[in-house]
């Protein structure tokens, strides 16, 4: 084996990992870093985002048509990519609507990190990335996602556990993606509206929910070089993005020079790690990069 790193991007849905942490994954691609993406679900109950998509024939094929966008946007951010093979459990109109009989949401904890045990065990990350306990925003799918992916980092090198699904693995880091935060989007509408440009953040942040910060930001990616890779990833999946909408009307030269960065919170390591940091395998040598960890 050689001694490369190797970086795991644990996701709900096809569009996700191009709307979270798309431009650090390119980076380390660019470095020469392993990236594989798994994605949990198909995206099959998702909703048309994208105004210029909604006709009746996408909709009928909303299944294949999401995973051919999942496939372009594979290629585009440079990176390995597999269906983990549960149903979307789409997104309540309320707290009191059920969830569909057999998604992702509703699967036993060991159901649902079974396949992902055997991915980590396969593929042998260094790192994990994945969503906090909140799920980011609270779609059952991303908090699902959290819980499968903590599961799987603590399960995927211990023997006894998910027997069938290869040999032990130990990642070594677990990290939350922090990207969404209201201080960017302040950040960000301070810098538009200064310059004359419209915003279209004032309403996002007037909105914002102020709550006491649960995960802090640890870790910083500078990755600015590659937000057009990011966007264009983004737009690959065309059902969930409407290119003309507010997501890409702050200009990138913008975006670079007031917020170069994409964010985490560092959840578990097993590495000595000084914090902040500026890289997710900060302490990480190579001795511990060629060894499996049983």
């Amino acid at each position: 084996m050689s001694a490369t790193f190797r970086l795991m991007a644990v996701h709900a849905h096809p569009d996700d990992e191009s709307s979270k942490g798309a431009a650090t994954m390119v980076r380390y691609v660019a470095e020469g870093v392993d990236v594989l993406v798994c994605t949990l679900t198909g995206g099959e109950r998702g909703s048309i985002l994208n105004p210029k998509m909604d006709r009746p024939e996408i909709l009928a094929d909303i299944t294949e048509v999401r995973r051919k966008e999942m496939e372009r946007a594979r290629e585009i951010l440079g990176v390995q990519q597999r269906f983990l093979g549960f149903i979307d459990s789409g997104l309540p109109e309320s707290e009191e609507e059920e969830l569909p009989e057999g998604c992702f949401a509703l699967q036993p904890l060991e159901v649902a990190s079974a396949p992902l045990v055997a991915a980590v065990r396969e593929f042998k990350p260094h790192v994990i990335l994945t969503y906090d306990d909140d799920g980011g925003y609270p779609h059952p799918d991303h908090i699902m996602t959290n819980r499968v992916s903590v599961e799987a980092f603590e399960a995927a090198g211990d023997p006894d556990r998910y027997p069938g699904t290869g040999d032990p693995w130990q990642p070594l880091k677990l990290y939350y993606h922090m990207g969404f935060s209201k201080e960017k989007f302040e950040v960000l509408h301070e810098a538009m509206t200064s310059r004359g440009m419209g915003s279209p953040y004032a309403d996002w942040i007037s909105r914002w929910e102020d709550r006491p910060e649960k995960w802090p930001v640890t870790t910083k990616i500078t990755c600015d070089e590659y937000y057009e890779i990011r966007d264009q990833a983004l737009i690959a999946h065309a059902t969930q993005v409407d290119p003309d909408g507010p997501w890409f009307s702050c200009p990138i030269e913008l975006q670079r020079e007031v917020w170069p960065t994409e964010e985490y919170h560092l959840a578990r390591s097993l590495v000595p790690s000084e914090l902040p940091e500026d890289d997710l395998f900060s302490g990480i040598h190579a001795g511990e990069v060629t060894r499996a960890c049983h």
